[in-house]
């Protein structure tokens, strides 16, 4: 079985390196906010090419925290309205939601499966206040027209960036094309941690000091709370194997974007739908997506054949039973892509005969 995703052979070249920093953190004995958590924040920002990094607990509370802070600064107000594609996951508009602000969904190209600029202006009202832009499946939404619309209407964007890492767009890097981005390190990301963890990026400095305080019960000081904060820190063991995986994340991405080219040269099948790419860098292939009219059909044959696939993702997220209040909504493009949609395996823990296999495979259906 060719598996979708093997995350012991992929973080194995890291085992030796990641015992040694599991030694620096018992001998330590300093296990919430140390200097391997320092060391990551300044190493991201800089890879990022941003300011600041906050290192939070997962992807989620990275944008939850963005949305409050910009509340607490009063650059938000409970109750506005946050443009968002339709067919993102659900964590995208969850922490809309968290942070009492209201997700107005609109509806992504079918092309790329992220958010159509040109309809982002037909949605916005006096109570629009922002622009959560999603970079889904690692290619970066198209942020100069998102920023041009945002900067005309005086909106924020902030940018989710939870499967993007390392992309870029004309020299810039995700986490550094907006007001602020959020990251996820979910072990199956580009840069995955070996649990949850997450981070927040930024050039504003007033941002970035209120999220300091925030990520932690909302104090700069132990014990003098002077917002009202939470617990959300990256974890000290985390962000020590994750300094380890950073260094070598353009090399991912490289590999990634080779077997996406022997994909995308190589899979001529009529009843397959490949991915648009336009071989810049603005694609870190975090997911390599299909399309088929009849998925489970599709899905049923791979796994015969021995290779195992993943759908991101099943259910449109207003047709989900979270979100009973949407239900009703219509959003034909979205609900197309969430019925054909099927993720083939893609990463650098694959082998050539693998490759060879996958697209042979799909060639033959």
């Amino acid at each position: 079985m060719i598996k979708f995703l093997d995350l012991h052979k992929l973080n194995k070249p890291f085992e030796i390196a990641f015992q040694e920093k599991m030694k620096q953190f018992l001998d330590s004995g300093w296990y919430i906010l140390g200097n391997e958590v320092k060391s990551f924040e300044s190493n991201f920002a800089t890879y990022c090419g941003t300011k600041y990094c906050i290192g939070v607990g997962n992807g989620l509370d990275a944008l939850v925290l963005i949305f409050k802070a910009y509340i607490q600064l009063g650059k938000l107000q409970k109750g506005d309205e946050v443009i968002i594609p339709s067919n993102t996951y659900i964590a995208s508009i969850l922490a809309i939601l968290q942070a009492d602000l209201i997700p107005v969904l609109v509806e992504p190209k079918l092309e790329t499966y992220n958010l159509n600029p040109d309809l982002i202006q037909t949605k916005i009202t006096n109570r629009t206040k922002a622009i959560l832009a999603v970079h889904l499946y690692g290619q970066l939404a198209e942020m100069n027209q998102i920023n041009k619309i945002a900067k005309k209407n005086n909106l924020l964007v902030i940018e989710d960036a939870a499967q993007a890492h390392g992309a870029i767009l004309e020299s810039k890097k995700a986490g550094n094309l907006a007001n602020a981005a959020g990251f996820s390190f979910y072990p199956g990301k580009n840069l995955g941690a070996l649990g949850d963890a997450g981070a927040i990026t930024t050039n504003d400095n007033v941002l970035a000091e209120v999220l300091f305080s925030m990520r932690n019960y909302g104090s700069k000081v132990k014990y003098e709370n002077e917002r009202i904060g939470t617990n959300s820190r990256l974890d000290e063991l985390q962000a020590s194997f994750l300094n380890v995986k950073l260094a070598h994340l353009d090399n991912e991405n490289e590999k990634r974007r080779h077997i996406a080219k022997r994909y995308l040269s190589e899979i001529k099948n009529n009843e397959i739908i490949l991915p648009f790419w336009n071989e810049s860098e603005n694609h870190v292939f975090h997911l390599f997506v299909i399309r088929t009219k009849n998925r489970d059909r599709l899905a049923k044959y791979l796994k015969e054949n021995k290779i195992e696939t993943m759908i991101h993702y099943p259910i449109a997220p207003h047709k989900q039973e979270a979100l009973k209040y949407m239900n009703n909504m219509s959003f034909p493009i979205s609900e197309k892509i969430h019925n054909e949609v099927l993720s083939i395996p893609l990463n650098s823990g694959l082998n050539c005969g693998e490759i060879d296999r996958i697209v042979l495979i799909l060639n033959s259906y």
